[in-house]
């Protein structure tokens, strides 16, 4: 192929960089994988292959557990729940869900949900998942978004923290899926591949009529007022507080609340691409930061990740397809020392899901 052949589909560029390479195929210290999915919807294959493959691939990657979000609700939740902790109850943890469909015919939806909360943990549940359904497309009965910190959902959250039971929220996705697609947009690629994923354009008021979502601004705002009138009910905020471009912003919320914590699932070419600023971040925050991936277990994804944690390498791929899914930029190591390692890795998730000292 020529070079006036070629096509931007067909850019792989390699690089000349001559640096050193650190390939981390386990950590240091053992993992609890706190955001990941197993289910039909998100988990992929994991939803049929036999349980066995899914431990002997935690082996092989030094993780003693993985975080289920996938769980639902009702019988649902008890199935998953039977499938993955039949043989090995320590390690999987299934999380319940809410029934985001139904609160468009159900005036009282916050309180049947923190009806539905108590029965899943009665059927095991060990926290809840909240989607970003919630914030941008679920609706009530007069046809308006519900709101992150809408009050007529504090019976849940009231329910959550009575039970102890952590919520793993995810409440808005990068910041440029709430941008214009033009072409300044730097998930141009990614949001052409998914269109759904462009929140765009803002939802102007509360006519439940008109089209559009809230800002990103706006879902952040709302994810603050919720954190803070509840404060005795634990919060993750999945994908690093879902704005792993400011970490400015995030380190600010994890200051004023201490019942906040969040995860770095699927956000690797985010923080790696700022490794000052996230080394500092780790540092500074390393008692409220939990590890996760967010794609189903992997032994090569996984290793991507320990080495962004444990090494000082540059300029390399943070997942592993041909052309990353996130943007066309590489990232660096962050060379957490040991002590943070140990927090980030295990302990905080064992602290949040109350599993006792290691």
């Amino acid at each position: 192929m020529s070079s006036d052949d070629l096509r931007l589909s067909d850019f792989r560029p390699r690089s000349s960089l001559r640096v050193p390479v650190h390939e981390v195929r386990r950590p240091k210290f053992p993992v609890i994988d706190a955001h990941n999915h197993l289910g039909a919807a998100f988990g992929g294959e994991w939803a049929t292959r036999p349980p066995a493959e899914l431990i002997a691939t935690l082996d092989e990657s030094g993780v003693d557990m993985l975080v289920d979000l996938d769980g639902g609700y009702g019988d649902a939740l008890s199935r998953e729940i039977e499938r993955w902790q039949a043989a090995y109850p320590a390690r999987v943890a299934v999380f319940a869900g809410l029934d985001y469909g139904a609160w468009a015919a159900d005036p009282a939806f916050g309180e049947t949900e923190a009806i539905r909360l108590r029965d899943s943990a009665a059927r095991g549940a060990r926290g809840l998942k909240v989607w970003k359904l919630l914030g941008l497309r679920a609706r009530d009965p007069d046809g308006h978004i519900v709101a992150v910190d809408d009050p007529r959902l504090d019976p849940l959250w009231g329910v959550a923290g009575e039970l102890g039971l952590p919520v793993l929220i995810h409440i808005a996705d990068p910041i440029a899926f709430f941008q214009p697609l033009d072409a300044e947009n730097e998930r141009w690629e990614e949001l052409h591949a998914h269109p759904d994923w462009h929140f765009w354009p803002p939802q102007p008021g509360d006519d439940p009529g008109a089209p559009g979502f809230p800002s990103f601004d706006e879902l952040l705002a709302a994810f603050e007022r919720l954190v803070a009138r509840h404060p005795g009910t634990t919060f993750v905020g999945a994908h690093v507080g879902c704005a792993a471009e400011d970490l400015g912003l995030v380190g600010r919320l994890l200051d004023d609340y201490p019942n906040l914590s969040v995860d770095m699932a699927a956000r690797l070419g985010e923080l790696g691409r700022q490794p000052y600023s996230a080394r500092a971040f780790f540092l500074h925050h390393a008692d409220r930061i939990l590890f996760g991936v967010d794609v189903g277990p992997d032994p090569d994804v996984y290793a991507v990740h320990y080495r962004f944690l444990e090494t000082f390498d540059e300029s390399f791929d943070y997942d592993t397809e041909p052309v990353p899914g996130q943007g066309r930029w590489q990232i660096h190591g962050i060379g957490l020392p040991d002590d943070v390692l140990r927090k980030i890795y295990r302990d905080n998730a064992r602290r949040i899901l109350r599993l006792g000292p290691a």
